[in-house]
């Protein structure tokens, strides 16, 4: 048997519309949750459109061999910034003239693994053993508007593909839980004499990998509670709820964090020449959603530890850029500085109980965050719909 998508209703909408405009073919991405049983699909996005796309699309009959496997990867590492923790790129879809069905599949194919590598460098962790490594292929003809949905074992690079069940389903997102956790971050990074130039990006990544590590062992509370992995999320819940609950609910969550070694580990202290430090310091707001479907502790925990990593890792990456496109990467004169991380804001998906992320800068506004959701999630946005979740970090 093949894997089981459950995809919100008014993906279906989207998906016809865009089929209505389709120049030869139009690809994108789609974002949802991996679950044991099933995987349920929140959003489709497609992919932003190029200016010079626009001009080939007029010269020659159309080709699949012209896909820009590089700006759709592109897209895909800048989507998944925007993604709370228990998201992900669940796998991409295309919608082509019927003269292109017989090149699609093969072109998926490849766009599925491209991504997967892509969203993998960037990553901090690593994905369990017991994880869901199927992505989804959809492929929609746009005259027939017949759909194909297969999936590839992203783990597996001679995988073939395998038939998919595409489901379609109204308020897919309205009995997921929310989990949210504020963490103190206070990390602190030595820069070796002997590494070149002071590399502060590579230095800033084994930091938060090392940092990583530690989020990954500590320990996490929910609504005050330490629970077992294997017993169920809401389980004890059920009787206070009666039928007035809210279509979220929400699960406040610590996290306690070792303060050293276990008594028993054997420590081995290093001394090494360092050229001067990185500090990191602040406080971040961290969510995760998990599906209604009798979700684990485990599951939920897992989401928000990757949600926690994920959004340190992505604002350094942020701010790099930023200072590379504003300072240019020969800048050599390190003094004392300070440099504010972008914050954190959520923003709700129409129709859905999940809400999305993104970062900004404190002199960006809120125009800019705007157009970046119509061009990154083809989703308009209204300002005052945009709530920053924190204080400023350095």
């Amino acid at each position: 048997m093949g894997r089981t998508y459950l995809v919100e209703e008014s993906i279906g909408q989207y998906l016809t519309e865009l089929s209505t405009k389709v120049k030869p073919y139009v690809t994108g991405l789609l974002i949802g949750q991996c679950s044991p049983q099933r995987d349920y699909v929140i959003r489709a996005v497609r992919t932003p459109p190029k200016e010079q796309q626009q001009q080939e699309e007029s010269v020659g009959p159309p080709k699949l061999a012209s896909l820009d496997e590089e700006w759709i990867t592109t897209h895909a590492s800048q989507v998944s910034r925007m993604l709370p923790g228990g998201l992900l790129v669940l796998g991409v879809f295309m919608i082509a003239t019927p003269e292109l069905a017989k090149d699609g599949q093969n072109a998926l194919r490849k766009l599925i693994f491209s991504v997967e590598k892509s969203l993998c460098k960037r990553r901090l962790w690593k994905p369990t053993e017991e994880e869901v490594s199927d992505r989804a292929a959809l492929q929609i003809c746009s005259a027939t508007k017949k759909v194909v949905c297969r999936t590839y074992d992203v783990q597996d690079p001679k995988s073939s593909a395998k038939p998919a069940d595409w489901k379609y389903q109204s308020a897919l997102t309205a009995s997921w839980v929310a989990l949210g956790c504020t963490v103190n971050v206070n990390i602190h990074i030595p820069l070796l004499a002997t590494s070149p130039n002071h590399d502060l990006e590579k230095n800033t990544k084994n930091g938060l990998n090392r940092w990583s590590k530690q989020i990954e062992d500590s320990v996490f509370l929910i609504n005050g509670q330490v629970k077992d992995e294997d017993t169920e999320l809401l389980e004890g819940q059920k009787k206070f709820r009666g039928n007035t609950q809210p279509s979220t609910q929400f699960s406040d969550v610590k996290v306690l964090t070792q303060l050293g070694q276990a008594a028993s580990a054997r420590s081995t202290a290093t001394v090494q020449v360092c050229s001067g430090s990185i500090n990191l310091r602040g406080a971040v707001k961290c969510r995760a959603y998990i599906h209604g479907n009798k979700p684990k502790v485990k599951e939920a925990i897992q989401a928000l530890k990757r949600d926690i990593i994920n959004t340190l890792s992505d604002r350094c990456e942020i701010l790099f850029e930023d200072l590379i496109l504003n300072e240019g990467p020969q800048k050599k004169n390190f003094g004392r500085e300070y440099h504010v991380l972008p914050q954190r804001l959520f923003v709700p998906v129409a129709g859905s109980s999940v809400m999305l992320s993104d970062y900004k800068f404190g002199d960006e506004a809120a125009g800019e965050i705007q157009e970046r959701f119509v061009e990154m999630l083809d989703q308009p946005v209204q300002a005052e719909d945009m709530h920053i979740a924190e204080d400023i970090s350095t």
